[in-house]
């Protein structure tokens, strides 16, 4: 490459100039060239962004179909599931700052309104239904609807919230859950603001 005089430059410079705006005059091009710094403008190129793909997962018919909340026969043993319960009695004293004898009790019962059951020993003390009354057992799964639970007998029970009251018993501390005012999602509850007031019937 052979460099340019100082004569070449210029002729170049007023070519360009002159390409880019061909309706200025070349008196004051010149003008511009001698009496100020000419700045030419840049158009950069639009990124096109790139779309997402969204992971989808698996609908509820899918989830049915491979079994995916069912547990096993084999499985279905109250003895197996005793270390998750110990270890949900951890989660609600630390939960509950210790169960401490001088705890109020409102504020035990709006921690364990909000507060995940898998692993917690309920009894159904009411129902409409006389059946279900007495069920024992500790939750393994919960459901908008229902609680899964598993018995001493090692039986796998499937109550439903609705018309039902159950019992909750940790450190001497017993709270009531009214299912028919509890028909939400575990993870719905930790959202919700419950009235500690109210009317409160099966």
């Amino acid at each position: 490459v052979q460099p340019q005089g100082s004569e070449e430059a210029k002729v170049f410079v007023h070519a360009v100039l002159k390409r880019s705006m061909p309706q200025m005059k070349d008196e004051a091009i010149q003008d511009m060239l001698t009496r100020k710094a000419l700045v030419l403008e840049h158009y950069p190129r639009k990124k096109t962004k790139q779309k997402r793909k969204k992971v989808k997962g698996f609908t509820a018919k899918q989830r049915r179909e491979l079994r995916l909340f069912e547990i096993e026969p084999e499985q279905q043993r109250y003895a197996i599931f005793l270390p998750l319960h110990e270890l949900w009695k951890q989660y609600i004293r630390d939960l509950c700052h210790g169960l401490k004898p001088d705890a109020q009790p409102h504020m035990i019962q709006s921690k364990l309104l909000k507060a995940d059951l898998h692993g917690a020993i309920v009894t159904v003390t009411k129902s409409k239904c006389p059946s279900y009354v007495g069920i024992t057992g500790i939750i393994l799964q919960e459901f908008k609807h229902v609680f899964k639970i598993i018995t001493k007998e090692d039986k796998l029970k499937v109550v439903p919230k609705l018309n039902n009251v159950f019992s909750l018993e940790i450190d001497g501390f017993i709270s009531y859950i009214y299912g028919s005012k509890f028909l939400l999602r575990a993870s719905e509850r930790s959202a919700k603001k419950f009235k500690l007031k109210g009317t409160i019937d099966l």
